[in-house]
């Protein structure tokens, strides 16, 4: 029925707004002196060229898989077609709790950007959390910030596109007058030493890219809502990976390159403090560097409400979450049931404090990476069970990027391990990824019981065969030009 449909509005500049959006995010203003401290400068931008090989080559199958069947949910329904029902709950129910702990990580951040742009903002102690005091009014500031950000999302994809493309421009603002400054105003000695804590280092801050670079799945989650021909969606995936690489390297290499060692580690905020000093130590670009922060804070936001709604709005479409999950606002036409949830699931975050930040990052990227290899592997099942599948947007080299996707999502993974030198954190986040996998389960199998798992195959099986059946949309002539440089390139 017409409307049970999402709406099909997003046009090229919405999608590499939602995309780039939700990538950039806040983790380049909050965490860029902590990945410096950790490896080093150039460790750091070794670490995050190694995030962004294995994001490329996870990328390119989720835009071959994204184009081939382009379908709310994504990795779900491409895992569902190649391995079947219960991988693909996993690997969808684990890309949720990534995008999950990035809202619930963004109404952390708001409180704590407050504490640069107005000092002492913070007061009425409330109690200590992993050494950190946890203060009303900081709570106060993530609470109302996640109210609002999810009042956008619920009003519908009209709204929410508008406000990202807005948003994303600012960021783009900030990111090169920093980078601008601190190359004009910095040095080569500041970037010493270009190594900290050798291997150990460099794994410590590679465990974090995963977090950093999810987004680019947000494309797919919102295939439904794209009004542009499949290859389109492929190539606009992959171009955000990229654009996405560059931005993180050009962040760490503005920051050492005019903030000195001591200086970084002394600091609350250092690109809002390297964007200070680049500009001759006004206090004034530091803010503008921090209102372009909290633009990447409220892109992230968005688009990881859309990209978690969406994913949670397809399992229970198919059957394997609460049907009310999977129903549409009758004049939004936005899940809203399913907003709602991750609403709650979030909201509270603020309360854990600042602490919170770091045990997001590692729990809800090693959740991602999960999810990544199921894909990856789902890439290589249907390229050998498939040959003749229409893939409008086609990876040359058979199988060999989506083996090279696999193994590496599988080192990442190990990094996440007792024993490895930045394995996760007892009890704080292994807690998180447990307590979600049980949540998931109970969901699931209370699911399973009321609507069957034969009824929730026969969901998926008409979906895909829905798709697969429609024609694609032509691409007009500047399309066509866009793309013939695109290949080229």
């Amino acid at each position: 029925m017409e409307d049970q449909k999402l709406l099909k509005i997003l046009g090229n500049r919405d999608v590499m707004a939602l995309a780039f959006g939700a990538m950039i995010g806040w983790g380049w203003v909050v965490t860029a002196g902590l990945w410096i401290t950790e490896a080093g400068s150039l460790g750091a931008i070794i670490a995050f060229l190694i995030g962004g090989l294995l994001v490329i080559f996870i990328g390119l199958t989720y835009a071959e898989l994204s184009s081939a069947m382009p379908l709310s949910g994504g990795e779900l329904f491409f895992t569902y077609r190649a391995t079947g029902r219960l991988t693909s709950f996993i690997a969808t129910w684990a890309m949720i709790l990534g995008y999950v702990s990035v809202v619930a990580f963004e109404a952390v951040a708001l409180p704590t950007v407050f504490e640069y742009v107005v000092p002492g903002y913070s007061v009425g102690y409330m109690y200590t959390i992993a050494g950190w005091d946890v203060n009303f009014t900081w709570v106060a500031v993530g609470i109302l910030g996640s109210i609002i950000i999810a009042w956008i999302n619920y009003r519908g994809m009209k709204i929410t596109s508008v406000v990202m493309s807005i948003l994303t421009l600012l960021i783009l603002i900030s990111g090169v007058l920093l980078v601008t400054g601190s190359s004009i105003a910095g040095s080569p000695e500041h970037m010493q030493p270009l190594f900290e804590k050798g291997w150990g280092g460099i794994m410590a801050v590679l465990i974090m890219t995963p977090f950093m670079f999810v987004g680019f799945d947000v494309i797919p989650q919102a295939a439904e809502e794209i009004n542009l021909p499949r290859k389109r969606i492929g190539q606009l995936l992959i171009i955000s990976v990229f654009l996405a690489i560059t931005w993180y390297v050009a962040i760490i290499f503005g920051v050492s390159y005019v903030l000195t060692p001591s200086e970084i580690a002394s600091s609350s905020l250092v690109t809002a403090d390297a964007m200070a000093k680049a500009f001759g130590g006004s206090k004034m670009m530091g803010n503008v560097l921090v209102l372009g922060g909290i633009g990447g804070i409220l892109t992230s936001w968005i688009g990881f409400y859309v990209g978690g709604s969406r994913a949670i709005f397809a399992l229970a479409r198919a059957g394997m979450l609460p049907k009310a999950l999977g129903e549409l606002h009758p004049k939004y036409r936005t899940p809203h049931k399913a907003i709602l949830l991750i609403a709650v699931l979030t909201t509270l975050a603020p309360l854990f404090g600042r602490p919170a930040l770091v045990w997001l990052v590692d729990a809800g990227g090693f959740a991602l990476v999960i999810a990544w290899v199921l894909v990856a592997i789902a890439f290589i099942i249907l390229r050998k069970r498939e040959p003749n599948l229409k893939r409008p947007f086609i990876l040359p080299g058979g199988t060999l990027i989506g083996w090279l996707a696999v193994l590496m999502s599988i080192g990442v993974c190990i990094l996440y391990l007792p024993g490895m030198p930045s394995a996760l954190v007892w009890p704080y986040e292994w807690v998180i990824i447990l307590a979600w996998a049980v949540f998931g389960a109970v969901l699931y199998k209370i699911s399973m019981v009321k609507y069957d798992a034969k009824n929730a195959n026969k969901l998926m099986d008409q979906e895909i065969e829905r798709v697969l059946s429609e024609e694609d949309i032509e691409e007009t002539p500047s399309q066509k030009d866009v793309n013939g440089v695109l290949e080229r390139v």
